[in-house]
């Protein structure tokens, strides 16, 4: 019995000791502190410096050696990569330019120059491999924005267009908080709409794909259409709230491929209550355009410069002024926008650049007379030889602008109280005007804006920008598909 017991007893102890054991690995296991996970742009930073750190993204070069493999590692959120060092043990015949990977190690300083910061790689897991034969994009090659056009499933992964669609975001970022700071309302207009408010008719209509309506009847009872403005809808709630605006996409279904057209673009558009005053208008145009600009030349430096110095390098200077405005020649041309005079924007009525234009054209443009629109080449000859600056366009005749633009009842002028403003390499940036908010002149031009007017309507004004050219005139980029990540136009919808 006692024997028994003994065996009892020595059983337990080694079930104790075995478990204690067990135990105490699990601790340790458990107290092992795991990597921290670092974006790029964390890691070419110096954070976490000495750290056991984890780093995932794509491999944007590969260089084995004897006793060390290079690589270079991006995930989209700077636009340096990350050099990574590791014994040439790590090689692995998956990893190639493409390949997605995570790579565990530490981070240290770097004895290289070019990068204060490298990781000193103990281990590389391929996660996904990239077929280098058929891969588009060379390790040392730069392809121009119309080569990786061809991509659209790929181009993102390229130097130059992943910095635009960190441009892009930021920019997006930029408008927004401009409109917040300001005691703007955020509108969600519809995409879909049963009204033109352009009134040129380019519009998509909608309809059911499998319509199990009757035949003849319609999904929403009245032909649908994409929007091509919000304007409408932002002038119905200005009726309630004295400042809104929208930020989403329009469409036109404008049959071009031009380098100045897309069937889906992005456009801001706001509406001010309570303003008789162009100036109004203009201020907000202004301050908008230089507050966006700024912001993005602070947050992506580097990604503007990589435009500026590689992708448009023509866009960094600007030309000697004509006509008396003073010259302006600063090393990038985005700072005009920013530092402008105490006074503002340039600012000419309609006739003054009628007189410059028809004197001064370039021989095989287009004559301009009083009457006619002004072109895209009258924009950008007008914005040029005014030294290349931003510049306001207002009073135009009352023929030319929509139904909705205020008259300013200035006969024989006859004129409408609209404004654009002219950026260079662009043209038009924004339009706008101050709307037409007494009942009996509305009347002999549209019967249905009219209840719009009728049950309290106040003088107030608004303008549109579009997205794609505000980028283009900061980035210097000359075609709108190259600053939009999945560009829509005739006879072209991949994706």
């Amino acid at each position: 019995m006692f024997q028994s017991a003994a065996k009892t007893l020595s059983v337990a102890t080694t079930t104790a000791a075995t478990l204690t054991r067990g135990t105490s690995f699990s601790i340790r296991r458990y107290c092992q502190k795991t990597p921290a996970t670092l974006r790029v742009s964390e890691a070419v930073s110096g954070a976490k410096l000495g750290a056991n750190v984890k780093v995932q993204g794509w491999v944007r070069s590969v260089r084995p050696q004897k006793a060390n493999l290079f690589l270079h590692v991006n995930d989209g959120s700077s636009l340096q990569s990350l050099q990574v060092v590791a014994s040439s043990e790590l090689d692995d015949p998956l990893l190639t330019l493409g390949s997605a990977v995570e790579v565990t190690g530490t981070l240290r300083k770097s004895p290289r120059q070019r990068q204060p910061f490298e990781l000193e790689a103990d281990r590389i897991h391929v996660v996904g491999d990239c077929d280098p034969v058929d891969f588009p994009f060379k390790i040392k090659e730069r392809h121009s924005l119309e080569y990786i056009r061809q991509f659209p499933h790929l181009r993102c992964r390229t130097n130059a267009f992943s910095s635009l669609l960190r441009i892009r975001s930021e920019a997006t970022t930029a408008v927004h908080s401009y409109f917040k700071e300001n005691g703007f309302v955020q509108i969600h207009t519809p995409v879909i709409t049963s009204n033109d408010c352009e009134g040129a008719g380019e519009l998509f209509q909608v309809e059911p794909s499998s319509p199990n309506n009757e035949e003849g009847e319609k999904f929403f009872s009245v032909p649908a259409f994409l929007t091509v403005s919000g304007q409408l809808h932002l002038e119905v709630m200005s009726g309630a709230f004295s400042r809104v605006y929208t930020f989403g996409p329009t469409f036109r279904a404008e049959n071009s491929q031009s380098r100045r057209h897309l069937a889906e673009f992005y456009m801001v558009e706001a509406e001010v209550s309570f303003t008789q005053s162009l100036e109004d208008l203009t201020k907000v145009m202004e301050d908008m355009f230089r507050s966006a600009t700024e912001h993005v030349l602070a947050h992506c430096a580097e990604d503007v410069d990589l435009f500026h110095k590689h992708v448009t390098p023509g866009h960094r200077v600007s030309p000697q002024g004509h006509f008396g405005f003073p010259e302006i020649c600063l090393p990038n041309r985005c700072k005009i926008f920013i530092n402008s005079p105490p006074d503002g924007y340039l600012s000419l009525r309609y006739v003054s650049p009628l007189i410059l234009l028809s004197h001064n054209i370039d021989r095989g443009s287009s004559f301009l007379q009083w009457g006619c629109d002004l072109q895209t080449e009258h924009e950008k000859h007008l914005v040029k030889h005014c030294g290349n600056i931003p510049v306001f366009v207002t009073d135009y005749p009352y023929d030319l602008k929509p139904f909705y633009a205020r008259d300013n009842l200035d006969h024989p002028e006859h004129t409408a109280a609209a404004v654009d403003l002219l950026v260079p390499g662009v043209g038009e940036l924004c339009g706008g005007s101050l709307r037409e908010e007494r009942l009996d002149l509305l009347k002999a031009r549209l019967g249905e804006y009219l209840d719009l007017r009728r049950f309290g309507s106040v003088p107030h004004g608004g303008f549109g920008m579009g997205f794609e050219r505000f980028l283009q005139c900061i980035l210097g980029v000359d075609n709108i598909k190259d600053v939009i990540a999945f560009p829509r136009f005739s006879h072209s919808c991949p994706l």
